[in-house]
């Protein structure tokens, strides 16, 4: 059986980048970033990018490709996706998209929704900035980012303002204009097989420290530090584990603190993730990667 695409979802640390590879190397495949920090070329270590020596073996594309100072969004990775897209096929591999960001999968087989579904991530973030300076502050920095469908709202309606601001944090393009002209699918008619990595939750917490106290000894306090200043505006700004080690590097808090902080705040994104999965993603073939490999599922269905 052929498949046109395959799609391997996972929160953070469950093994995706290695599923991938392995699967890749089995089909003939090319792996394809669909996770919205792993995109950025100044924090390899921070968000956990495949090696120099994993990406020799085979083609990755769409890893650290922009710039911690651009505003990325998902409207921008699905047109470089469809570029990915027509990257793999000229090469006549297997396009295998691997990653933790559930709207890039939605954008994969659903098409961007009318009013598309916001990643808690970016609506805990939205949430908290309206709690900190208020809805009529909060209005006039979306009136600055997306004056069209900031005219359309009362500076005093914070559910409305909230829900603009999300929109435009998480995608890049004004609430207005989804409205108007919702995307299609990228993935539209095609033969895909999706999976998504299901660790137990202790081994997956297990893995993330393990996996955070690593980063910094390969160099993740580094790049942390290369990064103050960076607008806490931007997308990046939210790299998981960024402000306690940036604190750390500037002598602020105890190491120990740090790293506690960072795998406290890791652990909270993962859980959410694996929310956002269950809820979009149950037709996904689910698997607990401790109990079978992706080759073995991958060959279950294509058999």
């Amino acid at each position: 059986m052929k498949f046109d695409a395959v799609l391997i979802a996972g929160p953070t640390a469950s093994g995706k980048s290695q599923a991938a590879l392995a699967l890749a190397e089995k089909i003939g495949g090319v792996v394809i970033n669909a996770d919205s920090m792993q995109v950025y070329r100044e924090a390899p270590i921070l968000t956990a990018q495949p090696s120099d020596a994993d990406k020799a073996r085979l083609p990755h594309l769409l890893y650290g490709h922009v710039g911690v100072d651009e505003v990325y969004s998902v409207g921008r990775w699905r047109t470089d996706a469809i570029a990915a897209l027509a990257e793999a096929r000229s090469m006549k591999r297997v396009p295998i998209f691997a990653g933790g960001t559930g709207l890039y999968f939605s954008a994969l087989t659903d098409g961007l929704a009318e009013i598309p579904e916001i990643p808690p991530e970016v609506r805990d973030s939205a949430r908290g900035l309206l709690d900190e300076i208020g809805v009529e502050e909060l209005h006039a920095r979306l009136a600055a980012r997306d004056p069209r469908t900031a005219s359309k709202l009362r500076p005093s309606d914070p559910q409305r303002v909230l829900r603009a601001y999300e929109v435009f944090e998480a995608t890049g393009r004004p609430l207005a204009e989804w409205q108007e002209a919702p995307a299609q699918s990228i993935l539209k008619n095609s033969h895909i097989a999706a999976f998504v990595l299901d660790p137990p939750r202790s081994e997956l917490r297990a893995r993330i420290a393990v996996r955070f106290e690593e980063m910094v000894e390969r160099g993740g306090l580094k790049e942390a530090a290369a990064l103050a200043g960076l607008d806490p505006a931007l997308p990046a700004a939210k790299l998981l584990g960024l402000r306690p080690l940036q604190a750390l590097a500037a002598g602020q808090i105890s190491r120990s603190d740090a790293l506690e902080q960072a795998i406290t705040a890791t652990r909270q994104f993962a859980r959410r993730q694996m929310t956002w999965f269950r809820n979009r993603m149950p037709h996904y073939i689910w698997y607990d990667p401790l109990q079978s490999n992706i080759i073995a599922q991958f060959g279950q269905i294509s058999a």
